[in-house]
């Protein structure tokens, strides 16, 4: 009859199987580090002209949302990263700080324009400001650092989100520029597309004929 301690392998066995792992990345890739610097709203790029502190942090949220509004809608592409339901939770968690920064920013260009021309420019700058975050080369870099960042959003104290976009908008805007993987690269970045000569002597019935064959290998290279 064996006796308990013989048990005592298996037992560790289905310990070692049920245990928790380090989870791996969603985009199953190593990402480049991104330095970047907290900013305050008076950096180029986040700046309006004579803009107070208040204003400034006002600025800085409404980038922030603008940020995450683009990522759930052009990083469904991996719904681990929870792009859309982040972005939906921050609206829910910080809806008064959203209200109270769209409100500042539209007084502002009422302020300094009039109330008609003010409405018009602060709806131009707020078509400039989600144009900014659209990511097209970076979409990788872009969406993974967004997944992360719109989870320490909905996780920010009321009235505090405003300390996240301090804190995140210049990595944000780091990965807007395509990095690619750090330890196999990225053959997708860097790729340029060859065209054949197009010339209507290069071709015949369809077919590329043999004369223009070397031209185009060798602008492939």
């Amino acid at each position: 009859m064996p006796t308990p301690f013989r048990r005592v392998p298996a037992l560790l066995a289905c310990a070692a199987m049920l245990a928790p792992v380090p989870g791996q990345a969603q985009l199953f890739w190593s990402p480049p580090a991104l330095p970047h610097d907290a900013v305050t709203g008076a950096e180029p790029g986040f700046a309006l002209p004579g803009a107070s502190t208040a204003e400034q942090q006002a600025i800085l949220v409404w980038h922030l949302r603008a940020a995450l509004n683009v990522a759930a809608l052009q990083c469904d592409f991996e719904p681990t990263l929870l792009t859309t339901t982040n972005y939906n939770s921050m609206i829910a968690h910080h809806r008064l700080e959203l209200a109270n920064s769209f409100k500042m920013l539209g007084d502002y260009f009422k302020k300094k324009d009039g109330a008609v021309a003010g409405q018009k420019q602060f709806d131009q700058y707020g078509t400039r400001v989600y144009s900014s975050y659209s990511a097209v080369q970076g979409q990788i870099d872009f969406c993974q650092v967004a997944g992360r960042v719109g989870r320490d959003a909905i996780f920010a104290p009321r009235g505090e989100l405003y300390k996240v976009a301090q804190e995140h908008l210049g990595e944000l805007r780091a990965a807007l520029v395509a990095k690619g993987d750090t330890v196999y690269g990225n053959p997708a970045y860097g790729f340029t597309a060859t065209l054949p000569p197009l010339e209507k002597n290069c071709w015949k019935k369809g077919e590329l004929v043999k004369k223009c064959v070397p031209l185009w290998e060798k602008t492939r290279g």
